[in-house]
């Protein structure tokens, strides 16, 4: 399982990518543009596509992944207040990224929003709550483990990188969804070469 933890980060990436060529004009058609309006149904629209039970399952396995490494986690760490703490935002994280799998509504259309589109844009608004919280938190958790505290200089860095880049929006998300994506694949490298409860003093 630590091993394939490690997959995760690669896989979402790879698939982002290769639906967006795959289905480029279906996401032109519904007026995303990948320089002037990136964020425009993406890359949540993916999942209205063709091939969009691909990026569903990508929804739900890539959560599920960050949810376990934010398990192991909590295993690795000191048992205190900060990493207890950031475990269990980080889960509720992937949970509400698992969460998205609930198909979006296009921005253009002439119907009422879904009981679907609801619960995906909410679970977009749960990812953003409780995922920021959690990089925070356990920044601090790692300064206090000898074992993790550059871990925690690169995770206030990623934080202090990705919060203006998820607030503004357009070509900066796609430095929001890099940066995440390795912050994510960082610790479930450190972690892939762990065995558990080998940090804890």
């Amino acid at each position: 399982m630590k091993r394939i933890i490690l997959l995760g980060p690669i896989f979402f990436a790879i698939t982002l990518v290769t639906l967006t060529i795959i289905q480029y004009d279906f996401m032109r058609g519904l007026g995303w543009h990948p320089l002037n309006d990136p964020t425009f149904d993406w890359p949540s629209g993916l999942a209205l596509g063709p091939y969009g039970i691909v990026m569903t399952a990508t929804f739900i396995i890539s959560g599920l992944l960050i949810a376990v490494l934010a398990i192991r986690l909590k295993a690795d760490l000191e048992s205190d207040i900060t990493s207890q703490a950031g475990s269990v935002l980080l889960v509720l994280s992937g949970l509400a990224l698992a969460s998205l799998a609930f198909t979006t509504d296009p921005t253009i259309r002439s119907t009422p929003a879904t009981w679907h589109g609801r619960i995906h844009d909410l679970s977009f608004v749960l990812l953003g709550l409780t995922l920021f919280p959690s990089m925070i938190t356990l920044g601090f958790s790692f300064r206090q483990n000898e074992a993790w505290q550059k871990c925690s200089i690169y995770t206030w860095l990623t934080v202090i990188l990705v919060v203006p880049s998820f607030i503004l929006k357009g070509v900066f998300f796609y430095i929001f969804l890099f940066a995440i994506l390795c912050w994510i694949e960082a610790l479930a490298w450190k972690l892939s070469f762990l065995p558990t409860g080998a940090t804890r003093s």
